[in-house]
């Protein structure tokens, strides 16, 4: 079977409304149509990732390839996971993770899209919700830092909701433009210390070779403490 080869297809990381796992392909499928209908309102560019510089048929084609280039690029030493969500068995978005060197510095980085038509329900807290403890509890992760743009409100809300921190800028150029992002950093304790959904995880001890580190991880405190 398939898991015998790559565990990450038995990983399962479960808050009280969202499923967060690695697609089969009529699911990749179906993620691929949820970004084709929208991940932000048009007009709008709240991320670098240019959501509308194409046709709905790209924004599904560059979904599909960006699961496949994460599988097939990943390393202990340098890996992207890009878990789907599903809300009652239907995904309705992608929450990634992203680590170099994890084993020595146990920091990583995250970032995620829902889309549009799902947005506003508070589904994008229990996703980094799931990926922070999936991080922390699970991979003993120190910090995770995120990014988002000074005008991208909902993302910070998150962000600051969680417990992260300001941790700078940063400044891009978007179609000519100057971009600037509020960078951000939550660090263990910190994480430990702020109230959040209740999360569970699955499948993971086959995974840890694959994340470049042993079952030597030290358990979290349950939330809220």
């Amino acid at each position: 079977m398939m898991i015998d080869h790559w565990p990450l297809f038995g990983l399962r990381v479960r808050t009280p409304r969202l499923e967060l796992r690695l697609p089969a392909e009529n699911e990749l499928a179906e993620l691929a149509d949820v970004a084709a209908a929208g991940v932000h309102e048009p007009g709008r560019r709240p991320f670098l990732t240019p959501w509308t510089d194409g046709t709905p048929a790209d924004r599904a084609r560059q979904v599909v390839q960006g699961h496949w280039s994460a599988l097939g690029r990943w390393t202990p030493q340098d890996w992207t996971l890009q878990l789907v969500a599903f809300l009652d068995g239907r995904p309705v978005g992608a929450q990634a993770t992203r680590a170099g060197d994890f084993a020595a510095l146990r920091e990583a980085s995250s970032w995620s899209w829902l889309g549009l038509a799902h947005q506003g329900r508070g589904l994008g807290t229990q996703m980094r919700a799931a990926a922070l403890h999936l991080l922390f509890a699970g991979l003993g992760a120190t910090d995770v830092t995120s990014a988002s743009f000074l005008d991208n409100p909902a993302p910070l809300a998150i962000s600051g909701r969680l417990g992260y921190r300001p941790d700078g800028i940063t400044r891009d150029l978007l179609h000519g433009r100057v971009v600037v992002s509020q960078r951000l950093r939550l660090t263990r304790d910190d994480w430990e210390r702020v109230d959040r959904p209740p999360v569970t995880i699955e499948g993971l001890e086959p995974c840890l070779p694959l994340f470049g580190i042993g079952s030597e991880v030290t358990p979290a405190p349950p939330p809220g403490r």
